[in-house]
């Protein structure tokens, strides 16, 4: 489960006690962390998330404890751009200047944190925005429900992408699991009935048996719905690839060799254009052969997609890690 969507359990789980939220809000130069990193600090001692790398979270916590006991919102600024910093006798290098709000989250929840959970829950995004300067700085919100003349971080939080597993054997399950580690919403859909069940599948958000044309007609599909097939019935892999060729998907994944996909295109025969999105083989070139090292590479190749990445070395790629 990703970071804020573990934070946002959690606060859910905590009903009716107080809490502290950091949010990473602004960021020059180098940072472990990107702004809209959050760390979430429970009056039990429950922490979730991270600010960076481990290097200001000892001190970010006797922060968060202060703004807990306290209930007064604060803003940490840490500057590691000298050359040989010294930060609790520790030279952390990162050459950035970091700053991190700490507020408060009453026990009565502000209304932004049921709608980004049905937001998410939902598959929509959501514009947040957190006022942390000024005389007054009033928090997370949802971005146009007011402002502050102090500074401010807006943020969109992108709607879950989506994963359609045409094909519920073995090595189906790690892929599932993996993108489910990773906030991908995922439906899995199979023509067989033993095996497209919950048993086998715990935690999908979605189990679809059914003949591959009802499950075509049931599926809602948009720009953020990537989709692999790999049933490995040659008769299934072409029906459903039938179905998903036309739609408007950003990615399509068909496991198995290239001599296979060429017979399977063979008969189809699909438009030019529809080829674009096809990915097959699928996956990187990682050089795995288990289940578990395939969907790595599966899910990487996605992620590269969704990202707009090459997905070559991060040695070899020009200027900043993040774009």
């Amino acid at each position: 489960m990703p970071e804020l969507a573990r934070i946002l359990s959690a606060l859910d789980a905590a009903a009716g006690q107080p809490a502290t939220l950091a949010t990473l809000v602004q960021v020059e130069g180098s940072s472990y962390r990107r702004p809209g990193a959050r760390l979430l600090l429970l009056p039990d001692g429950t922490r979730l998330g991270s600010i960076s790398g481990g290097c200001l979270e000892e001190d970010i916590l006797e922060r968060v404890r202060r703004v807990l006991a306290t209930g007064r919102p604060e803003l940490a600024v840490y500057d590691t751009t000298a050359e040989n910093d010294l930060v609790w006798g520790t030279g952390l290098g990162c050459q950035g200047v970091v700053r991190i709000f700490l507020e408060p989250i009453p026990a009565q929840r502000p209304g932004w944190i049921a709608t980004l959970q049905a937001n998410l829950t939902a598959r929509r995004e959501t514009a947040l925005q957190v006022d942390y300067a000024g005389p007054s700085p009033l928090g997370t919100r949802l971005a146009g429900a007011g402002a502050t003349g102090g500074g401010m971080f807006f943020e969109t939080v992108p709607a879950p992408p989506a994963l359609l597993l045409c094909g519920a054997g073995d090595d189906a399950q790690p892929l599932a699991r993996l993108a489910k580690e990773n906030g991908w919403h995922v439906t899995v859909a199979d023509t067989r009935p033993a095996y497209a069940t919950a048993g086998r599948f715990p935690g999908v958000d979605r189990i679809i048996a059914a003949p591959v044309a009802e499950i075509a007609a049931s599926l809602r599909i948009d720009a953020r719905t990537f989709a692999i097939v790999m049933t490995h019935r040659y008769a299934d892999d072409r029906e459903f690839l039938r179905a998903l060729l036309p739609r408007d998907l950003p990615y399509l994944g068909q496991l198995g060799p290239r001599s296979r996909t060429d017979r399977l295109l063979a008969e189809l025969a699909p438009a030019s254009a529809q080829l674009t999105k096809l990915h097959a083989p699928v996956g990187l070139d990682l050089g795995g052969s288990t289940p578990e090292t395939v969907a790595l590479a599966i899910l990487a190749e996605m992620q590269a997609r969704l990202a707009g990445r090459s997905a070559g070395f991060l040695r070899d790629r020009p200027g900043p890690i993040h774009g």
